[in-house]
């Protein structure tokens, strides 16, 4: 779904006109709900990874706002931005420094065979 589509313009209408009849709660259960359908949209074979990671992040926020220590706080956060950057890292850059690292290598006289991820980036 484009931005400058007739689709999205009646997609948007429809999030815009539920969001400001619901209440808070409902507003943020419908906003995640029209974020996935938009996502989806596009390709829904990632859903499964937009839904995990927002479920990780969910639970991370839990566990900061149950903890009581700063420490265990901190540890929490890091697991959250550790698990994002692991999920844009292997989308975004893997290909990347995977053929650097080949090129580098094949200057040594090694040649090894990295896999390269052939998927459109989420």
């Amino acid at each position: 779904m484009l931005f400058n589509s007739l689709t999205f313009l009646i997609f948007l209408a429809i999030v815009l006109s539920l969001y400001y009849r619901l209440g808070r709660r409902g507003q943020n259960i419908m906003l995640i709900v029209a974020s996935y359908v938009f996502y989806g949209w596009w390709d829904y074979r990632f859903l499964g990874l937009l839904i995990f990671t927002t479920l990780f992040d969910f639970a991370c926020a839990l566990k900061i706002d149950g903890a009581a220590e700063p420490g265990l706080r901190k540890r929490w956060l890091a697991a959250s931005i550790v698990s994002n950057m692991t999920v844009l890292g292997i989308f975004k850059y893997y290909n990347f420094f995977a053929s650097s690292l080949q090129t580098a290598l094949a200057g040594f006289g090694v040649h090894p065979g990295f896999p390269m991820l052939h998927v459109i980036l989420p």
